[in-house]
């Protein structure tokens, strides 16, 4: 009998519509076609996923975690409804309620705060990407205690760039990835902006260029990387310094690059008797002075005939100045900085540190690009080419998460420089609205008033010490001491001293903590048992500590166990969302381009878009800039607001359709604008013309395009920062000069950490633990199938990492007599845990590691009690501390980079033992009982015929 083939259908119909809209699944932002079919009950259901062909950020491209979104829409883990804590706090014991009694609640614990004392009232967002607005919020209420999570993920990276060169890396900027032939990376994990850098990684592999990791660890993107570099931890910035030393010696810098377009050439106060020692020269006019080799004497940076000097002196008065950059060489032309005196200390070899430097001489120089493109800069000099130094760099978490991170960050900002790697063909590029000198930032506010909006906004860019937010006292105004002689430049705020500092009634006491999306009971927090402890500790009369608890979040996370009220948030699906230039762009290099969310699916429960919820909340409580005099609403949700708030006239949360609809950047409200999105794929994109796509800061052909787009009033040239002056301000001020002067115990502290040029030092950690009792480094990474403390409820997700071991390098290995299947005890000096381990090779071999945000605690996120995430998962948080160990000298330390407060996640050190293996994890938390239960053992559902 003849073999018959089965009949197929090899074109079935997928879906009955395409909705398209913006993926939330990490910070990446990437377009996404999300297929609908109609389900069993008549409404439109998801049926998958996949990427948007032509969204300007992923281009089609789509990750698991993308992919993964369908399960969060359809999590067992969802709020379902509005919340009010009957039990004690910690037991999940809550009576549901309508959203009118909710906000009824709400307006009832705030409108007093409002009124009588917004200070008391610390409102504090997680991975929130609509930080414009929530700031809008606690400006107009009043509250200088507002920030969102990057004190305790990146600021150090961000900081450092704006302060240095106007932007950082990932958001702020991205390689040319077309034109680059060396690419270095530094810290850098898979959740980041993942989708764009695969791709680009995919066209330097393509053509051939080199890639070279730096990482204690090797996974992901490191793993494909030519050359891996198994730095010791907290270490970068010394390495860092030593590439300068050897480029220094060799001659191997952009002499034209740094005269031009930094202020390496501008003169330096060398008077060690004036109050303005060390600042930097200016004329009358306010303007830079350099050296003009022509005359020998100072002039005008920005005169189009100057000539300056990078080596010369200037003597008056008897009194030496020099430039900036005369200063930087002579303190990284030291032989403290040689490869030979960093090598131990790094785990790099002298010769590896020798040769890595040669490489990025070599193709910087012999390789260097040029482009056929006029162009002409701010001092009106007409440029016939573009030329360019095709080595680009990008650093993420791993090396700002340090106590020295800051300093760090700031001197791989300064080795891109020195190369003149920066705005050029083949270098690191900004995205617009970036660059943006620091000058064009405003500087922090907090001097909170009943009843009254703060007069700017909360975070900002100090200029020196004046911009401190201390009352006439000396004391911090606000709840985590940002802005203060502890953490000056704690642009992104301390939301991992919040709870701590709330509990200690230090600086003040407060009455109400509102957090949003911020799992700070669990993998978000320092210290985990002992913010447990502090969420639920009580006066002697029985009252809580930290008085009331309002909490926001989609999901039944460990957080929700202890909120007083909990106002459930929709899934990224069910909800309009905006990604704006306001707040944290999507663009490329080549264009600027927003986005936004729509509700695609209609939620099945009673739940509210967070942003919604409080633009109802401010309306109800009459909040200024939410309501007109009369007590009108501006706005009734915020789709309304996305249309219609300006944040000065013609300028909106979005650039697109704006006017007629075909106004752009600039333009009143049109009624019409989410519609024209949803109808172009749920973005806007316009391009930067072709002769201002390099050399952005100095190009007025950039600077005019940005202008007519509205980033900018008038034109913003600036000079790049090698010699932060700001920084130089607060050492002055630890020196005795100015008005506002730090604390006798702060002053050392602070003339050391505030160099104007960058600096290494080891970890704070290292002054307070003994390194011979903790010998052994341990980091956390996020898995490329994880972003958010989500993934490991969502059940694909969950497939691919469902536990997770700590993972040792050979030597450690060995020593202990390691076998697979064994266990060990991880001992720090704040605590310790038993967990699972594995055998790594490529691994840093004083370092242990294992992925961030997998174990989950019993009863969380509808997971059964047996789940591999709450009995093999496990958090290092339990071995991390906010604070540091005390050291003799009556004071406790924040664990924390003493410039800009981040949380320094991995500065930490252990020890390890071998342990027989135990039944769970260990410390094992009392189970949590959750407001929704335990989900289903199997997830199913019927989408469609």
């Amino acid at each position: 009998m003849a073999h018959t083939q089965p009949a197929l259908d090899l074109s079935p119909k997928v879906s009955d519509e395409i909705r398209k809209t913006t993926c939330y699944m990490c910070a990446c932002r990437c377009g996404i076609d999300v297929h609908m079919k109609d389900g069993p009950d008549g409404k439109k259901r998801v049926a998958y996923i996949e990427g948007n062909r032509d969204h300007p950020v992923n281009k089609g491209v789509l990750c698991a975690k993308g992919s993964a979104g369908i399960m969060q829409v359809n999590a067992p883990s969802r709020l379902k409804t509005p919340l009010l804590r009957t039990g004690p706090r910690g037991s999940g014991e809550f009576r549901e309620i309508g959203w009118e009694e909710a906000l009824s609640t709400a307006v009832g614990w705030l409108n007093e705060l409002h009124e009588t004392a917004p200070e008391k009232l610390a409102f504090f967002t997680g991975r929130d990407q609509s930080q414009s607005f929530t700031g809008f919020w606690a400006q107009n209420f009043g509250t200088p205690n507002y920030a969102a999570h990057g004190g305790f993920c990146s600021v150090n990276m961000a900081a450092a760039g704006i302060y240095t060169m106007g932007g950082a890396f990932w958001e702020f900027g991205q390689p040319d990835w077309d034109h680059t032939k060396l690419f270095m990376i530094f810290g850098v994990a898979e959740d980041h902006d993942s989708n764009p850098i695969k791709m680009g990684l995919g066209k330097l592999k393509e053509r051939g260029a080199k890639i070279i990791g730096v990482n204690p660890i090797r996974s992901g993107y490191n793993a494909i990387a030519d050359e891996w570099v198994g730095i010791t931890p907290g270490t970068d910035g010394l390495f860092i310094l030593s590439l300068i030393h050897c480029l220094l010696k060799a001659g191997k810098i952009d002499l034209e690059y740094l005269t031009r377009f930094t202020n390496a050439p501008v003169l330096v106060n060398g008077d060690e008797k004036s109050p303005e020692h060390g600042l930097l020269m200016r004329d009358d006019d306010g303007k830079f002075l350099v050296l003009d080799r022509r005359t020998g004497k100072p002039a005008p940076y920005d005169d189009p005939a100057v000539q300056p000097d990078l080596a010369g002196t200037w003597r008056k008065a008897g009194v030496t100045h020099q430039p900036a950059f005369q200063l930087l060489a002579e303190r990284y032309l030291s032989d403290d900085y040689a490869p030979e005196a960093v090598a131990e200390r790094c785990g790099v070899p002298a010769k590896r540190i020798r040769h890595i430097a040669g490489e990025l001489a070599r193709v910087a120089f012999d390789e260097a690009i040029e482009i056929d493109r006029p162009w002409t800069d701010f001092r009106g000099v007409r440029h016939e080419k573009m030329t360019g130094r095709p080595v680009s760099f990008h650093a993420m978490r791993g090396i700002s998460a340090h106590s020295n991170g800051f300093q760090t960050c700031r001197a791989l900002h300064v080795l891109q420089i020195l190369l003149g790697s920066v705005e050029v063909p083949g270098g690191f590029r900004f995205k617009p609205p970036y660059p943006k000198p620091v000058e064009a930032h405003p500087t922090p506010h907090g001097n909170g008033r009943p009843g009254r909006p703060l007069d700017g906004p909360h975070l900002g860019f100090p200029r020196g010490p004046e911009d401190l937010l201390l009352d006439a006292k000396g004391r911090p105004r606000r709840i985590d001491k940002a802005f203060t002689w502890e953490n000056p430049f704690s642009a992104h705020g301390l939301m991992h001293m919040v709870i701590s500092n709330a509990h200690a009634g230090d600086p003040y006491p407060i009455d109400t903590l509102f957090m949003y999306m911020a799992n700070m009971a669990w993998n978000s927090s320092m210290n985990t048992s002992g913010v447990d402890k502090m969420l639920t500790d009580r006066h002697e009369d029985g009252r809580y500590v930290i008085p009331r608890i309002i909490y926001s979040d989609a999901y039944s996370s460990e957080m929700v166990a202890y909120a007083d009220l909990v106002l459930p948030d929709t899934t990224y699906l069910e909800r309009h969302d905006c990604i704006s230039l306001l707040d944290r762009p999507i663009c490329e290099a080549d264009a600027a381009a927003d986005a936004i969310r729509w509700p695609v699916v209609e939620p099945d429960r009673d739940v509210r878009g967070f942003q919604s919820v409080l633009i109802e909340l401010a309306n109800r409580l009459g909040m200024p800039g939410f309501t007109d005099e009369d007590g009108t609403p501006k706005w009734t949700d915020y789709a309304d607001y996305m249309v219609n708030h300006e944040r000065r006239p013609g300028i909106g949360p979005l650039m697109g359709f704006r006017g007629d609809g075909d106004d752009v950047g600039r333009g009143a409200p049109n009624p019409d604008q989410l519609d024209r999105y949803i109808a172009n794929g749920g973005f806007f994109e316009t391009h930067i013309p072709e002769e201002a796509a390099y050399f952005k800061p100095w190009n007025m052909a950039y600077q005019d395009w940005a202008v007519g787009l509205g980033l900018f009033d008038s034109p913003q040239p600036y000079l790049f920062s090698l010699y932060v002056e700001p920084m130089r301000r607060f050492q002055l001020a630890a020196e005795g000069h100015g008005d506002v002067q730090p604390p006798d115990h702060l002053r050392g502290q602070i003339g050391k950490v505030m160099d104007p040029l960058p600096i290494w030092y080891p970890p704070v950690e290292d002054g307070h633990v003994d390194p011979v009792e903790y010998p052994v480094h341990a980091l956390t990474q996020r898995p490329m199938a994880m972003y958010h403390s989500w993934g490991t409820q969502n059940a694909w997700l969950r497939q691919i990492h469902g536990h997770n071991p700590l993972y040792l390098p050979t030597k450690l290995w060995h020593q202990h007599g390691f076998a697979e299947g064994d266990w060990a005890k991880v001992t720090s000096a704040h605590g310790c845990i038993v967990v699972p381990v594995a055998h790594m090779a490529a691994l840093n071999e004083h370092t242990v590691w294992t992925w961030n945000a997998i174990g989950k605690r019993k009863g969380a996120w509808a997971l059964s009690q047996d789940a591999p995430e709450a009995t093999k998962g496990f958090l290092l948080n339990h071995l991390i501390h906010e604070l540091l160990p005390p050291k003799g000298d009556g004071l406790r330390w924040a664990n924390s980079d003493p410039v800009t407060g981040q949380a320094a996640w991995f500065d930490l050190r252990v020890k390890i033992e071998k342990v027989p293996p135990p039944d769970e994890a260990q410390p094992v938390r009392p189970p949590i009982t959750s407001p929704v239960g335990q989900g289903p053992p199997d997830l199913a559902w019927k989408v469609g015929k």
